[in-house]
């Protein structure tokens, strides 16, 4: 049996059980599946959530029959989930979707952090091509177990015929593909890991990244903002785990959002964004926009 099934319940009460996220964040969508349980499953069950962390307990409730995806309003921070199943049954699978988010006030300013990991909070906001694979999976845990655990474009139709190079040996293309992540909080960055593992004949021949500043109520305005460069165009090796360190960035000042550019297609395994986060102030944000 590949899911949860408890007996038949003979008492007064129902069965439960406590789950730890393996990523703490606001959650948006709850899927509880019963599939195989055609005669046993759970008719009905609740969902009860709780930040640990901070030793305060936030209840999310909902009490309904088992059916499709859920969407959940309730957005404050969640560790843990304590899942009822009424009276008692199966349940094969529960799936918890939302962001992930970091208690941020444990961190220091001096602290170095990947501050565009999945795990801190960062997200995808949008991308100009995800044929193998979302961009989504460069902020993953951990190094790409496959190419498939990366990002990868479709090969570009408007390649030219003859590919020439500059005097780095960067190829002179005018295609390029992109994607863009919110940081899971504003900071400077000191470091970029670029890591094309797996990618031994379809990395991309270069990159590079842009970043800007925006409050979260300017997010909006990402796809017509002015990108800064904070990484000029680089030579990318396949297979091969890249560092960029601070005295190879252009930009000093604090970012809420990059953009990582790649030419003229292929794929990244993974991407660091190391650096410190800074304080939030929307009136030191929106200057810093506003210089753009």
């Amino acid at each position: 049996m590949d899911g949860w099934e408890t007996r038949r319940k003979r008492s007064a009460g129902h069965d439960w059980c406590i789950i730890n996220l393996g990523v703490p964040g606001v959650i948006f969508g709850v899927d509880v599946d019963t599939s195989f349980f055609t005669g046993n499953h759970a008719p009905h069950f609740s969902l009860q959530g709780a930040c640990l962390s901070t030793h305060i307990l936030i209840i999310i409730t909902f009490i309904t029959a088992i059916t499709s995806l859920m969407t959940v309003t309730f957005k404050e921070r969640v560790t843990h989930l304590r899942l009822n199943m009424y009276p008692d049954g199966g349940i094969a699978r529960l799936r918890v979707y939302g962001v992930g988010q970091r208690d941020w006030s444990s961190v220091s300013s001096n602290e170095m952090v990947d501050l565009v990991a999945l795990t801190n909070g960062g997200v995808c906001l949008g991308y100009s091509d995800a044929h193998f694979g979302h961009p989504r999976n460069m902020i993953g845990p951990g190094r790409a177990d496959s190419m498939a655990d990366g990002w990868e474009t479709a090969r570009r139709g408007d390649r030219p015929k003859d590919l020439k190079v500059d005097h780095r040996g960067i190829l002179q293309v005018s295609g390029s593909e992109w994607a863009v992540f919110r940081l899971g909080h504003r900071g400077r960055i000191r470091t970029i890991e670029v890591d094309t593992n797996h990618f031994k004949g379809n990395s991309p021949d270069s990159c590079c990244v842009h970043g800007c500043n925006l409050s979260p109520e300017e997010e909006q305005l990402w796809k017509s903002v002015e990108w800064e460069e904070l990484l000029p165009a680089q030579k990318l090796l396949p297979h091969h785990r890249h560092h960029f360190r601070e005295a190879e960035l252009t930009v000093r000042k604090p970012v809420s959002h990059v953009r990582v550019i790649i030419a003229p297609d292929g794929g990244i395994s993974r991407l660091r964004l190391w650096g410190c986060c800074t304080p939030i102030d929307s009136a030191n944000q929106r200057r810093a926009t506003s210089k753009l």
